[in-house]
């Protein structure tokens, strides 16, 4: 008869299951919609790496009985990555999904955006998405995971004064789908979300309430979308429901999109 240590045995058990688990990395997660899809991904069962460069918004962040981990690191820094994904990779050797959040916002008339404006969002918002997403290829493939990339309805409705938001977000969707086409073959789907106007505090902070009926008026539903709205299209296409899905934009929006112009004055006139 072969006795062996149970308890050692259990311990094992374990530690396979626990790297078995699923790893998700979400950029730009220290607040707004990147929190609120690392906190659906976690209920979801997914031991989740936040990433920020917002070092003061990670520290203020607390995640007791969660499996969820800091990572402070500036995406559109390619040094950094590097660093970022071995630090990650050393807490949970496997990466399922990529969400790219991470982006900012500038907003002005094209004639004052000077080039350090334009710059500096192509950095963060399309070549830092670009980088991220490339250095975690060998490992996506491995688990055959999935990338989603956040672009916005500005990346496909022109605006005035998103000349480098706009471009960079439709720069976005593009890049999803040469991801799509390129890496289909190794099993890795890679899809986009283009959120509507969302009620974030940011959004609440600089849109006025003229801004805000307007939006109002030119969005079928009436209303913003919620982070949590968000952050449910961003898991869908992470998901197993989406496994026949890639290279496919999911515009978030209340229907902004698909209405055009709106012409909200005849909407109440039917």
């Amino acid at each position: 008869m072969i006795w062996f240590d149970q308890s050692d045995f259990l311990e094992n058990y374990k530690i396979m299951n626990k790297n078995d688990k699923k790893l998700a990395i979400i950029t730009g997660a220290a607040r707004g919609i990147g929190l609120a899809t690392a906190l659906l991904f976690e209920e979801n069962g997914f031991k989740v790496a936040i990433v920020d460069k917002d070092k003061k918004k990670i520290d203020d962040l607390s995640f007791e009985n969660k499996d969820i981990k800091e990572f402070c690191y500036d995406i559109s820094d390619n040094d950094h990555l590097d660093k970022m994904y071995s630090e990650i990779l050393d807490w949970h050797n496997r990466i399922d999904v990529l969400v790219n959040n991470a982006g900012i916002a500038d907003f002005g008339p094209i004639e004052e955006t000077n080039f350090k404006r334009w710059d500096e969002v192509m950095r963060t918002n399309l070549n830092g998405l670009f980088l991220c997403s490339q250095k975690a290829i060998s490992n996506l493939k491995k688990t055959k995971g999935n990338i989603v990339n956040i672009s916005s309805i500005s990346g496909l409705r022109a605006s005035t004064l998103r000349v480098a938001y706009g471009t960079s977000k439709a720069a976005v969707i593009q890049l999803t789908r040469q991801q799509a086409a390129e890496l289909g073959e190794f099993g890795i789907r890679v899809n986009c979300i283009a959120p509507g106007p969302v009620k974030t505090k940011l959004a609440m902070a600089v849109h006025t309430q003229d801004i805000i009926e307007a939006y109002h008026d030119a969005i079928p539903l009436n209303r913003y979308g919620t982070e949590k709205e968000i952050a449910n299209g961003i898991y869908f296409l992470a998901s197993d429901k989406a496994s026949y899905i890639t290279g496919q934009v999911l515009a978030v929006d209340g229907g902004f999109e698909a209405t055009g112009v709106g012409l909200p004055s005849l909407r109440n006139k039917s």
